[in-house]
């Protein structure tokens, strides 16, 4: 069968701004890729259409791009932002040809089910879950009332299938089909400062997480942890070194470390076996002590990511339980100590969250003394625990296209107004990058980080434009 599988574009940039977020960070679809790697095996023809590629059309376009393929079904991954523009995109095609069918997964159907037919009745089929599998034996012709995992039309209304079960053996995923992108890897750029060598991609090395955090969506991995193993990993880093000369590997699990059998065995293999690369991963405060740092250390590590969310004991435990921050400043201290990089996580406007509280948290980030700091945006998605009684907690603006983690959608109840928010967000963010201690320690590395510094400068006015929407006194109009 001839499948395109889509990437949309959707909402990646703060509201009332110019997206930049492609130039300091292009990521692959690595969902949609090993989607494609399992149809492949199975002999499909598959088309992948990335909408935030570095050659991406507007909406026209890609739907031309799309019906050229003359595709036998389209599938969109969709997150909540991603997820109106999916469905733009569907009316385009099915306006020119009624009859194609159209697939939609990803974590914002599986939070939402059947209710997206009734209400977008463009959609034919939803994959709810785990997707390899079910899309599979969709794309392969079989009848939908016997494929599990998925909801569809039937002769008296929406049908839901039974759910499926998990992939048991992860390892037998063939690796995702990153060839399938044009211009990656070196298109696909790292985010800035994270990396000393290019080209750099991407990888996930597990499925799912044990930890219930408040603001977590698990409504396709569900609570379960599944990982490959050590070996498996090892090759995937090797292939990705020797066919596409990468150089840097950000390792996207919510928690690598866990189980720390395999990362024992893959830093092993690393030392005895030197790939040539770095690679970054996210770490949990309780899974980093001096022997594990020491092996990250030499098999290539440079960085590792630690979701901290904040400053304030009770919202940590209240949205992040089992973290605290006395082990936070040992565990930030302990990977420095050992010649890593570190960098936190965290995120404003939890309910809950005040002025107060963010100031804590602003103070907390600059005590660490840390290499790298994202602060999200809170963002309720409607399978995270926090969803069932968000409103009883503040003012929820509903607008999926902003629920990306890069826009306030939720006001707790003890902020002032939105523009007190975003105010309060501008002037952290701001303090970080003009600490004079961050600046120095990004200074002392500008050669290790001249890739990035020269990304910087051949986009230096698209920079300079984004860098002002974090000036301390920025106004919005809500």
């Amino acid at each position: 069968m001839r499948v395109v599988l889509v990437h949309p574009a959707g909402c990646n940039w703060v509201e009332g701004h110019r997206d930049v977020s492609t130039l300091a960070n292009r990521m692959p679809p690595l969902g949609l890729l090993s989607l494609t790697a399992w149809l492949e095996k199975d002999g499909h023809e598959v088309t992948v259409i990335d909408c935030l590629g570095p050659d991406a059309k507007g909406n026209d376009d890609t739907i031309a791009h799309i019906l050229r393929e003359e595709p036998e079904l389209v599938g969109f991954s969709t997150t909540t932002s991603a997820f109106l523009d999916a469905w733009q995109l569907t009316q385009g095609l099915k306006r020119i040809q009624p009859d194609l069918p159209v697939v939609f997964g990803g974590v914002h159907v599986a939070a939402l089910g059947g209710d997206l037919l009734k209400r977008f009745p463009e959609i034919d089929f939803l994959v709810i879950g785990e997707g390899e599998v079910t899309l599979g034996e969709l794309a392969a012709g079989k009848n939908p009332a016997d494929i599990a995992g998925l909801i569809f039309r039937g002769a008296s209304g929406i049908v839901s299938n039974p759910t499926r079960d998990l992939i048991a053996d992860l390892d037998s995923l063939p690796f995702p089909a990153y060839g399938k992108l044009t211009g990656f890897p070196n298109r696909y750029e790292l985010p800035l400062f994270s990396s000393i060598k290019a080209p750099g991609a991407t990888m996930i090395t597990s499925r799912g997480c044990p930890y219930q955090c408040s603001y977590c969506d698990r409504s396709v991995f569900k609570r379960g942890y599944r990982f490959n193993s050590a070996t498996y990993i090892y090759e995937h880093m090797a292939w990705l070194r020797k066919r596409f000369g990468v150089r840097h590997l950000n390792i996207y699990d919510d928690l690598f470390t866990l189980h720390r059998g395999r990362i024992e065995e893959l830093c092993g293999q690393l030392i005895a076996k030197p790939l040539g690369l770095h690679f970054n991963c996210a770490v949990r405060v309780g899974h980093t002590d001096s022997q594990l740092l020491r092996l990250l250390k030499k098999a290539g590590c440079l960085m590792v990511s630690l979701g901290i969310e904040s400053g304030e004991p009770k919202l940590l435990e209240e949205h992040k339980p089992g973290v605290y921050l006395d082990e936070v400043r040992r565990t930030v201290a302990r990977i420095h100590e050992h010649g890593l990089r570190a960098k936190g996580l965290f995120m404003m406007g939890l309910p809950g969250e005040t002025e107060e509280s963010i100031k804590k948290t602003s103070d907390f980030v600059i005590s660490l003394a840390l290499d790298d700091m994202n602060m999200a945006k809170f963002t309720p998605f409607f399978g995270a625990p926090v969803w069932q009684n968000i409103r009883e907690h503040g003012e929820l603006k509903e607008d999926w296209r902003l629920m990306n983690c890069l826009n306030f959608v939720f006001l707790p109840k003890g902020i002032a107004s939105w523009q007190r928010l975003d105010e309060l967000y501008n002037r952290h963010v701001e303090r970080f990058y003009s600490d004079p201690g961050w600046r120095r320690r990004l200074i002392s590395r500008w050669w290790q980080h001249r890739h990035s510094f020269w990304r910087l400068l051949r986009h230096l006015p698209a920079f300079l434009a984004a860098m002002k929407s974090f000036e301390p006194g920025k106004k919005d109009d809500r």
